[in-house]
């Protein structure tokens, strides 16, 4: 189906033996392999170099704000970003608390973006290769640093909520 649905990108035949690692895990049964190994694999053709923690060997409390906002402060987080199912039912005390900023998660509108939350990060790479998304993905997370100053600063996104 990947094939299928991407084969026809540009950059396809580099991403499909990319994949190999992810449809290994799939033989393993277990979906926190197969997510952590694609999210690896994702991570890696972008050329992100940071490091990945488990939250289940990080301090949390119970409840699902309360839990996030530990692991935003163990992580050293300074705004979280929250897409916009989530700003419905997260409860924005625990990170206040914390001095974390809660920040709505808004894709951009134009370009590629404008139908984002209906493609996947294979149609992206498939179609614009691994350093021109990862080129995109920075500009999108300068604009939402940006954001999070702005929040944190008490500016008018902040007031907003």
């Amino acid at each position: 189906m990947l094939r299928q649905n991407f084969g026809a990108g540009p950059y396809w035949s580099s991403l499909a033996q990319a994949l190999d690692p992810v449809l290994d895990a799939f033989a393993t049964g277990r979906t926190a392999v197969v997510a952590e190994t694609s999210t690896r694999v994702l991570l890696d053709l972008l050329g992100w170099r940071g490091r990945i923690l488990r939250s289940s060997l990080l301090a949390a409390g119970p409840g699902r704000s309360l839990r996030l906002a530990d692991l935003a402060a163990a992580t050293g987080a300074r705004v979280y970003l929250c897409g916009t199912g989530g700003m419905t039912y997260l409860d924005p005390a625990p990170f206040a608390a914390r001095n974390i900023p809660v920040a709505a998660f808004r894709p951009p509108t134009t370009g590629i973006w404008s139908t984002a939350r209906r493609l996947s990060s294979l149609c992206a790479l498939a179609a614009l290769g691994p350093d021109t998304l990862a080129a995109r993905l920075r500009a999108v997370a300068d604009d939402h640093a940006a954001l999070g100053a702005a929040t944190a600063g008490g500016g008018p996104l902040a007031r907003e909520r």
